[in-house]
């Protein structure tokens, strides 16, 4: 089951074991980098996130209310490129 009403995003716990998770939707693509944070990028186009031209950028708490937080700015970002 998404966590998101746009995007098919696992639930923390994946991202609590360290998971690094990427997908897109149409031409709006994602990665979501783990680390001490996770780091959210987003870019159009099929590229990998290495070669693409990343259009925006936050880092969020690596906690269930940051993850939250990083869905929600996600969704903002797509339903602004639309």
């Amino acid at each position: 089951m998404s966590v998101s009403e746009i995007f098919e995003i696992p639930k923390f716990y994946y991202f609590e074991s360290g998971n690094d998770f990427s997908g897109s939707k149409d031409d709006f693509s994602y990665k979501i980098a783990n680390g001490d944070t996770m780091k959210c990028m987003t870019w159009h186009g099929r590229l990998c996130s290495m070669k693409a031209e990343i259009e925006h950028e936050a880092e969020f708490e690596r906690t269930q209310e940051g993850f939250e937080a990083m869905i929600k700015w996600l969704e903002e970002r797509y339903t602004e490129s639309k």
